[in-house]
């Protein structure tokens, strides 16, 4: 009987210990993805301002093409 109580024993700690992996594995996942979004954020902050700029530009070479057809004909 102690031989069964001892592998039931030792099956049980195995089942626990999967479960605490898989559990980390889950919380290893999520922290990755958390910072790749985070990254994605940080990059797009850096983003925004000089797509801005680019059609800031671009719209006054628009404007100037624009103008410089009107006065030249």
């Amino acid at each position: 009987m102690s031989e069964l109580h001892d592998t039931l024993d030792l099956r049980e700690q195995i089942t626990r210990i999967d479960r605490a992996m898989a559990e980390s594995a889950k919380f290893a996942a999520e922290q990755r993805k958390l910072i790749a979004e985070a990254a994605k954020l940080d990059r797009d902050r850096w983003l925004a301002p000089l797509i801005a700029i680019g059609a800031g530009i671009g719209s006054l070479i628009g404007a100037a093409s624009v103008v410089y057809r009107l006065i030249l004909g």
